[in-house]
């Protein structure tokens, strides 16, 4: 069976720095695949190379059976690309710029008429479909610029970041339409994301980036359960190395604690029992007179799987905490 993505040491270089460092993917047609890592990972780079935005250094890229150096005007029939910044004309409305999308993409006719509105009734936006789009609220934009991507029925669909900027209730809602698109219509997705909570919810399959190499893939779950545990995050009144050196020592000889790992404000340290290893640690920190300020546990996340992998949390000014998924639906 083809894959619907298939790269193999995809390398991409700018004069002196490599952006993309030998990734080597696989993505089966229908599948949610995601890109997690901070800014400045590749990620970006990875879409624009495999939507042909970008020409690659070196490697090689098949997207539907398509190489992309033979084949760039085949692939882009069957993809659809939704970058991070809005493309739409303020000046028309809702129903105008997907139609004119339509015309781009050589749609015509009841066709197209159809089409447009069957994806105005998708994201929502039949009620306001004649108002200008200059006026529409910042969710409601990303929902006509997810649209628009896919008014030729596209088999494999591009996301970079497509909810940054997005308020919580907007943000739940764009999940919702993927994973419609994927689960009804079977498009092949691959999302990039810098948030944890995104990743989680809707990928099937993903790979953690950071400087341009996939530093470990899997599904989400799997990833989880390779920590081992939850998470107990410790900090102290005082901070300096020799403190955390003595303090790693002794939440190391905790039985029951698989991984103790160093994070900017103290340790991180993973157990199946963690909470029940709370009053051990407490009571150890007492005795040898080092005093906690904060001792916290919570469940494995994906950024703990990025910190055990990279030695470092993923950080973003862009990145906010949302609520998951099955308190809001």
């Amino acid at each position: 069976m083809v894959n619907a993505v298939e790269t193999r040491d995809l390398v991409k270089r700018y004069e002196d720095v490599e952006a993309i460092k030998g990734i080597t993917l696989d993505i089966e047609e229908g599948e949610f695949f995601g890109f997690l890592g901070p800014n400045g990972a590749g990620k970006s780079t990875t879409i624009k190379v495999l939507t042909t935005l970008l020409r690659k250094t070196s490697g090689s890229v098949t997207i539907e059976g398509f190489d992309i150096d033979k084949d760039a005007r085949e692939i882009r029939k069957v993809i659809g690309v939704q970058s991070q910044e809005t493309i739409l004309d303020g000046d028309l409305t809702g129903r105008e710029n997907l139609t004119l999308q339509g015309h781009l993409q050589r749609l015509h006719g009841s066709a197209l008429k159809k089409r447009v509105d069957e994806l105005l009734t998708l994201v929502e936006l039949s009620d306001v479909a004649d108002k200008r789009a200059a006026h529409y609220s910042g969710g409601m934009k990303k929902r006509l610029d997810l649209a628009s991507t896919l008014v030729h029925k596209p088999r494999v669909l591009f996301l970079d970041e497509p909810t940054t900027g997005l308020d919580p209730q907007s943000r739940i809602a764009m999940w919702e339409y993927l994973e419609t698109l994927n689960r009804d219509e079977g498009v092949t997705i691959f999302l990039t994301t810098q948030q944890m909570e995104e990743a989680d919810m809707l990928c099937q399959r993903l790979a953690i980036l950071d400087h341009g190499e996939i530093v470990v893939s899997g599904s989400p779950v799997e990833l989880k359960h390779q920590l081992g545990g939850d998470t107990i995050t410790m900090s102290f009144a005082n901070g300096d190395g020799r403190v955390k050196d003595r303090s790693k020592r002794i939440v190391s000889g905790v039985q029951g604690v698989t991984k103790v790992l160093d994070i900017e404000t103290g340790l991180a340290a993973y157990a199946k029992n963690a909470s029940a290893l709370v009053p051990d640690i407490v009571r150890l920190f007492d005795e040898n007179e080092i005093r906690l300020t904060s001792i916290n546990v919570a469940s494995a996340s994906l950024d703990d799987v990025f910190l055990q992998h990279t030695g470092r949390r993923i950080r973003s000014e862009e990145l906010s905490k949302v609520d998951t998924w099955k308190n809001h639906v």
